[in-house]
Protein backbone atom coordinates (compact mmCIF):
# COMPACT_ATOMS: atom_id res chain seq x y z
CA UNK A 1 0.00 0.00 0.00
CA UNK A 2 1.63 3.41 -1.02
CA UNK A 3 1.23 5.67 2.12
CA UNK A 4 2.80 8.85 3.14
CA UNK A 5 5.10 7.90 6.30
CA UNK A 6 6.43 11.54 8.99
CA UNK A 7 8.40 10.62 11.38
CA UNK A 8 8.84 13.31 14.22
CA UNK A 9 12.37 13.26 16.06
CA UNK A 10 13.13 15.30 18.85
CA UNK A 11 16.97 16.48 17.06
CA UNK A 12 18.75 16.45 13.37
CA UNK A 13 21.20 13.40 14.67
CA UNK A 14 18.03 11.21 15.50
CA UNK A 15 16.07 12.31 11.97
CA UNK A 16 19.24 11.26 10.44
CA UNK A 17 19.66 8.07 11.77
CA UNK A 18 15.70 7.69 11.13
CA UNK A 19 16.59 8.55 7.46
CA UNK A 20 19.56 6.04 7.24
CA UNK A 21 17.09 3.39 8.88
CA UNK A 22 14.97 3.98 6.41
CA UNK A 23 17.12 3.38 3.29
CA UNK A 24 18.03 0.19 5.13
CA UNK A 25 14.27 -1.28 5.08
CA UNK A 26 14.18 -0.25 1.53
CA UNK A 27 17.47 -2.38 0.26
CA UNK A 28 16.44 -5.69 2.54
CA UNK A 29 13.17 -5.51 0.43
CA UNK A 30 11.05 -4.41 3.90
CA UNK A 31 9.53 -1.22 1.96
CA UNK A 32 9.71 0.56 -1.32
CA UNK A 33 10.79 4.07 -0.57
CA UNK A 34 10.01 6.28 -3.27
CA UNK A 35 11.13 10.06 -2.43
CA UNK A 36 12.22 11.40 1.40
CA UNK A 37 13.40 14.53 3.05
CA UNK A 38 14.67 15.58 5.97
CA UNK A 39 11.87 18.48 7.49
CA UNK A 40 13.54 20.91 10.14
CA UNK A 41 11.23 23.38 12.22
CA UNK A 42 12.74 26.68 13.51
CA UNK A 43 12.36 28.01 16.39
CA UNK A 44 10.78 31.36 15.03
CA UNK A 45 8.17 29.05 13.56
CA UNK A 46 9.93 28.47 9.59
CA UNK A 47 10.72 24.89 8.45
CA UNK A 48 13.76 24.30 6.26
CA UNK A 49 14.60 20.60 3.96
CA UNK A 50 17.63 19.46 4.53
CA UNK A 51 19.37 16.76 2.02
CA UNK A 52 21.43 13.55 3.72
CA UNK A 53 24.75 13.32 1.97
CA UNK A 54 23.04 11.53 -0.88
CA UNK A 55 21.00 13.09 -3.36
CA UNK A 56 18.49 10.44 -3.47
CA UNK A 57 15.09 10.27 -5.25
CA UNK A 58 13.76 13.04 -3.45
CA UNK A 59 13.30 15.76 -6.36
CA UNK A 60 11.77 12.71 -8.45
CA UNK A 61 7.82 13.61 -7.30
CA UNK A 62 8.53 17.35 -7.70
CA UNK A 63 4.82 18.66 -7.33
CA UNK A 64 3.43 15.66 -6.44
CA UNK A 65 1.76 14.10 -3.47
CA UNK A 66 5.01 14.47 -1.86
CA UNK A 67 5.84 17.54 -2.76
CA UNK A 68 2.87 18.83 -1.87
CA UNK A 69 3.10 17.01 1.98
CA UNK A 70 6.39 18.92 2.15
CA UNK A 71 4.75 22.34 1.75
CA UNK A 72 2.29 22.06 3.67
CA UNK A 73 4.23 20.57 6.90
CA UNK A 74 6.14 23.66 6.81
CA UNK A 75 3.22 25.53 8.38
CA UNK A 76 1.21 29.18 7.98
CA UNK A 77 4.81 30.85 8.14
CA UNK A 78 6.41 29.26 5.15
CA UNK A 79 8.72 26.18 4.12
CA UNK A 80 12.52 27.92 3.47
CA UNK A 81 14.21 26.07 0.69
CA UNK A 82 17.76 25.43 1.14
CA UNK A 83 20.15 25.72 -1.95
CA UNK A 84 20.70 22.05 -0.94
CA UNK A 85 16.98 21.17 -1.48
CA UNK A 86 16.39 23.45 -4.06
CA UNK A 87 14.74 20.97 -6.34
CA UNK A 88 11.38 21.56 -4.26
CA UNK A 89 10.96 25.08 -4.81
CA UNK A 90 8.55 24.13 -7.55
CA UNK A 91 6.65 22.08 -5.13
CA UNK A 92 3.01 22.62 -5.46
CA UNK A 93 1.62 23.30 -1.58
CA UNK A 94 -2.08 21.68 -2.12
CA UNK A 95 -4.17 19.44 0.29
CA UNK A 96 -6.04 17.77 -3.25
CA UNK A 97 -2.75 17.00 -5.01
CA UNK A 98 -1.41 16.20 -1.37
CA UNK A 99 -4.29 13.43 -1.15
CA UNK A 100 -4.26 12.90 2.20
CA UNK A 101 -6.60 14.72 5.30
CA UNK A 102 -5.88 18.09 6.94
CA UNK A 103 -6.56 15.80 10.25
CA UNK A 104 -3.39 13.98 9.33
CA UNK A 105 -1.17 17.37 9.16
CA UNK A 106 -2.85 18.67 12.08
CA UNK A 107 -2.00 15.40 14.10
CA UNK A 108 1.32 15.91 12.51
CA UNK A 109 2.05 19.79 13.66
CA UNK A 110 0.84 19.58 16.96
CA UNK A 111 4.17 17.41 17.33
CA UNK A 112 6.31 18.34 14.83
CA UNK A 113 7.31 21.65 16.95
CA UNK A 114 9.97 24.37 16.63
CA UNK A 115 13.33 23.11 17.20
CA UNK A 116 11.83 19.42 16.41
CA UNK A 117 13.11 17.11 12.92
CA UNK A 118 11.02 14.87 10.64
CA UNK A 119 11.34 12.21 8.10
CA UNK A 120 9.34 12.57 5.37
CA UNK A 121 8.81 10.11 2.72
CA UNK A 122 6.00 8.20 0.41
CA UNK A 123 6.55 4.83 0.60
CA UNK A 124 4.95 1.54 -0.21
CA UNK A 125 4.45 -1.06 2.92
CA UNK A 126 2.54 -4.41 3.20
CA UNK A 127 3.32 -3.94 6.77
CA UNK A 128 3.66 -1.53 9.84
CA UNK A 129 5.94 -3.40 11.99
CA UNK A 130 9.35 -2.93 10.34
CA UNK A 131 9.14 1.11 10.22
CA UNK A 132 7.59 1.38 13.66
CA UNK A 133 10.25 -1.02 15.15
CA UNK A 134 13.00 0.96 14.07
CA UNK A 135 11.98 4.40 14.37
CA UNK A 136 10.63 3.64 17.54
CA UNK A 137 14.06 2.43 18.28
CA UNK A 138 15.41 5.59 17.46
CA UNK A 139 13.04 7.68 19.58
CA UNK A 140 10.92 8.55 16.46
CA UNK A 141 6.98 9.38 16.71
CA UNK A 142 5.55 7.79 13.63
CA UNK A 143 2.50 9.20 11.48
CA UNK A 144 1.12 7.74 8.42
CA UNK A 145 -1.72 7.70 5.94
CA UNK A 146 -2.88 5.71 3.25
CA UNK A 147 -2.94 7.66 -0.45
CA UNK A 148 -6.43 8.20 -1.02
CA UNK A 149 -8.20 8.65 -4.18
CA UNK A 150 -11.56 10.47 -2.39
CA UNK A 151 -10.53 14.13 -3.30
CA UNK A 152 -11.10 13.34 -7.00
CA UNK A 153 -14.73 11.74 -6.33
CA UNK A 154 -15.33 15.05 -4.59
CA UNK A 155 -13.95 17.16 -7.16
CA UNK A 156 -16.02 15.16 -10.23
CA UNK A 157 -19.56 15.97 -8.02
CA UNK A 158 -18.52 19.49 -7.66
CA UNK A 159 -17.93 20.12 -10.72
CA UNK A 160 -21.23 18.01 -11.81
CA UNK A 161 -22.84 20.58 -9.43
CA UNK A 162 -21.94 23.35 -10.86
CA UNK A 163 -22.67 22.35 -14.50
CA UNK A 164 -26.29 21.95 -12.90
CA UNK A 165 -26.33 25.26 -11.99
CA UNK A 166 -24.83 27.08 -14.96
CA UNK A 167 -27.17 24.78 -17.05
CA UNK A 168 -30.65 26.20 -15.09
CA UNK A 169 -28.93 29.45 -15.27
CA UNK A 170 -28.63 29.85 -18.69
CA UNK A 171 -32.36 28.64 -19.05
CA UNK A 172 -33.63 31.34 -16.90
CA UNK A 173 -31.44 34.11 -19.03
CA UNK A 174 -33.18 32.54 -22.11
CA UNK A 175 -36.54 33.81 -20.69
CA UNK A 176 -35.65 36.70 -19.00
CA UNK A 177 -36.18 40.67 -19.20
CA UNK A 178 -33.52 42.44 -20.53
CA UNK A 179 -32.73 44.06 -17.01
CA UNK A 180 -32.55 40.64 -15.54
CA UNK A 181 -30.72 39.36 -18.29
CA UNK A 182 -27.10 41.69 -17.27
CA UNK A 183 -27.50 39.59 -13.71
CA UNK A 184 -27.76 36.76 -15.17
CA UNK A 185 -25.07 36.75 -17.44
CA UNK A 186 -22.70 38.21 -14.94
CA UNK A 187 -23.76 35.23 -12.33
CA UNK A 188 -23.58 32.98 -15.55
CA UNK A 189 -19.62 34.31 -16.47
CA UNK A 190 -18.89 33.97 -12.63
CA UNK A 191 -19.97 29.97 -12.47
CA UNK A 192 -18.08 29.67 -15.91
CA UNK A 193 -14.89 31.18 -15.07
CA UNK A 194 -15.55 28.37 -11.32
CA UNK A 195 -15.95 25.68 -13.68
CA UNK A 196 -12.86 26.30 -16.03
CA UNK A 197 -10.55 26.87 -13.02
CA UNK A 198 -11.58 23.72 -11.51
CA UNK A 199 -10.97 21.61 -14.74
CA UNK A 200 -7.89 23.28 -14.85
CA UNK A 201 -6.97 22.03 -11.46
CA UNK A 202 -8.03 18.86 -12.19
CA UNK A 203 -5.78 18.65 -15.64
CA UNK A 204 -3.11 19.48 -13.31
CA UNK A 205 -3.57 16.48 -10.76
CA UNK A 206 -4.07 14.33 -13.59
CA UNK A 207 -0.47 15.38 -15.03
CA UNK A 208 0.89 15.21 -11.35
CA UNK A 209 -0.50 11.69 -10.92
CA UNK A 210 0.90 11.01 -14.16
CA UNK A 211 4.45 12.19 -13.44
CA UNK A 212 4.49 10.46 -9.87
CA UNK A 213 3.95 6.75 -11.57
CA UNK A 214 6.43 7.38 -14.31
CA UNK A 215 8.92 8.62 -11.17
CA UNK A 216 7.69 5.71 -9.70
CA UNK A 217 8.65 3.24 -12.12
CA UNK A 218 12.00 5.01 -12.86
CA UNK A 219 12.64 4.67 -9.10
CA UNK A 220 11.93 0.69 -9.12
CA UNK A 221 14.14 0.44 -12.55
CA UNK A 222 17.02 2.11 -10.58
CA UNK A 223 16.85 -0.35 -7.84
CA UNK A 224 16.85 -3.58 -10.38
CA UNK A 225 19.27 -2.91 -11.38
CA UNK A 226 21.48 -1.68 -8.85
CA UNK A 227 20.26 -5.23 -7.41
CA UNK A 228 21.20 -7.03 -10.68
CA UNK A 229 25.01 -5.00 -10.95
CA UNK A 230 25.28 -6.36 -7.35
CA UNK A 231 24.21 -9.60 -8.27
CA UNK A 232 26.59 -10.34 -10.88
Amino acid sequence: MDRMLVVVFDNEVKAYEGKKALLQLDSEGSISVYAYAVLSKHADGTASVKQGDDAGPIGTLLGTSFGSLIGLLGGPVGLAIGASAGVLAGATVDLNNARIGDDFIDDVTKVLTPNKVAVVAEIEEDWTTPVDTRMEAIGGTVFRRALSDVKHTIHDENVAAMRADLAQMKAEHAKAHADRKAKLQEKINQLDSKIQAQLEKAKERREAAERQAQAKVQVLKAKATAARAKAS
